[in-house]
């Protein structure tokens, strides 16, 4: 697949994935919305619901005892007289001795007056008089009354907690009541305040209750109203939420699993793409690789038919020789491959034996140094390691080391200069790999262990292989319980620290 199909794959993708979370969030905050202006309607709806019904009960209350001769009694004749109360019994039809009996039920029916929606010339009437009975006597009866002694602390709190509980707003609160008259608290949480202090001292303790935005007017039909009731709810954002956690955590959730599953998948497509590139190099070099000594082993066999060569012992056995060395290149090349494909499967056992990693080391420097000295360059061995002998598979161990010498001495431009140094440390013996060669890139470091990687060597085209030793490394050295690292740097060389501990099992 092109690589610009994929990331505009990705990119619809992503714009797919962000539009619906987007969504999603949308309608989570819409719905936060809804529950905040729900609430809040709610707590006003409350708030004037204790208010009205305060109000209600002190009318109820003063009333009561106006029409049992409490103003008779504390008033002068000129404020309620036997002409009044007849004149306020008079339109229900009960006479001045019914009125101060039933004073309650008088009380309840001049209410209902009040409160008739008809809008007949007759009940205009009946709720007008009915209106200015109840002001005139609620007016006389509370006028001067202290505010804190109008409003009684424990039916206050029962009455917000029944309107709350009616309501369904179930978490706790703080509440007020704030006198007008003398700018400052009465009520505060359950508690009467005698106290001239002034909003400003109070503040420190109650901030959030005189800050808070859910304040109605006390006795509103009062002309200038004289306090206020104030509630502060510390947890009205959690209660907000609550509905919406869920949605909000589900979404989260989802949305995770969803972008880790879509980046897994890129990852993949990805690494498959890279994967199938690298294929595609592997064939390319096997075929270029075969291609040559096969050439050779034709050419060889052509000249030994020829009637010329063959009468000639030497050269026959010079093409034969050729014939011989071309198809253990091949050989190899091939066993290589099938190393790999073997390691793939996990389907091999070490033979574990007593190695001595110095002996191995020392056939190895003496195999590349007839390639280095080739080209004018040097191979030696520094072994510092007091105890080199190892638990390991002879093999495999010697083919990690002359793995790493011929990458060294392929990755060295001209006179190659690889040096071998092993040293004991904590738990076994490390051996390092030194060249100054061209060295790799970061990028390159990130990747010199994967199969069929190679890496990029600019200008410099007679570097042969498939790309799968230092895979094959790092896969025997996993398998020994060891462990390989490399440091590098762009024409400064590369050096390979392999780990080999005492003893595998």
């Amino acid at each position: 697949m092109n690589k610009k199909v994929i990331w505009i794959i990705v990119g619809l993708m992503s714009a797919a994935l962000v539009g619906v979370v987007w969504l999603q969030m949308s309608l989570i905050f819409t719905t936060i919305k809804v529950n905040e202006d729900k609430f809040e309607k709610d707590v006003y709806d409350a708030l004037k619901t204790v208010v009205q019904r305060l109000e209600d009960e002190e009318k109820r209350e003063y009333l009561s005892y106006s029409l049992n001769g409490f103003f008779t009694t504390y008033y002068s004749e000129e404020v309620v007289t036997d002409e009044l109360l007849a004149g306020i019994a008079q339109p229900f039809g009960l006479s001045l001795r019914t009125a101060l009996s039933g004073s309650r039920q008088m009380l309840d029916d001049l209410i209902k007056e009040v409160e008739n929606p008809c809008n007949c010339s007759e009940c205009v009437a009946r709720r007008d008089h009915a209106y200015r009975t109840l002001r005139r006597f609620y007016n006389q009866g509370t006028h001067g009354i202290p505010l804190e002694e109008r409003v009684k602390l424990q039916h206050l709190q029962t009455l917000l907690a029944q309107e709350f509980a009616n309501r369904g707003i179930d978490i706790s609160y703080n509440f007020g009541v704030f006198s007008k008259g003398t700018n400052s608290f009465v009520i505060l949480d359950g508690h009467y305040l005698v106290s001239d202090a002034q909003p400003t001292e109070i503040l420190p303790a109650y901030k959030n209750i005189y800050n808070s935005r859910y304040r109605v007017n006390l006795f509103p039909q009062e002309m200038p109203s004289p306090g206020l009731l104030m509630v502060h709810f510390p947890g009205k954002n959690n209660y907000v939420w609550r509905s919406a956690w869920m949605n909000f955590l589900g979404t989260l959730l989802f949305s995770t699993i969803i972008l880790l599953c879509f980046g897994y998948t890129i990852n993949v497509i990805f690494r498959q793409k890279k994967l199938s590139e690298m294929k595609n190099d592997f064939i390319n070099n096997m075929t270029h690789e075969f291609k040559t000594p096969i050439a050779t082993i034709s050419l060889a066999a052509d000249s030994i038919t020829s009637p010329i060569i063959s009468s000639n012992q030497d050269k026959v056995q010079r093409f034969a020789n050729i014939i011989k060395q071309e198809n253990i290149r091949m050989n190899n090349q091939v066993e290589k491959v099938l190393q790999m494909a073997v390691i793939e499967k996990r389907d091999f056992s070490l033979k574990l034996t007593e190695v001595n990693l110095h002996e191995i080391i020392g056939h190895a420097i003496e195999n590349i140094s007839l390639q280095v000295e080739k080209r004018d360059g040097t191979a030696r061995a520094v072994l510092e390691a007091t105890r080199p002998i190892v638990e390991g598979d002879l093999t495999h161990i010697a083919n990690i080391v002359n793995n790493l010498l011929d990458n060294a001495n392929k990755y060295s431009p001209e006179r190659p200069e690889i040096t071998i140094y092993t040293r004991n440390v904590s738990g076994g013996v490390e051996v390092i790999v030194e060249d100054k060669g061209m060295g790799m890139s970061k990028e390159a470091r990130k990747h010199i262990f994967d199969k069929f990687y190679r890496v990029h060597t600019g200008d410099l085209h007679d570097v042969k292989g498939f790309g799968l030793g230092l895979s094959y490394v790092k896969a025997m050295m996993t398998a020994h319980k060891g462990n390989i690292d490399v440091k590098s740097e762009p024409g400064k060389g590369s050096s390979f620290i392999l780990f080999f501990p005492f003893q595998v099992s």
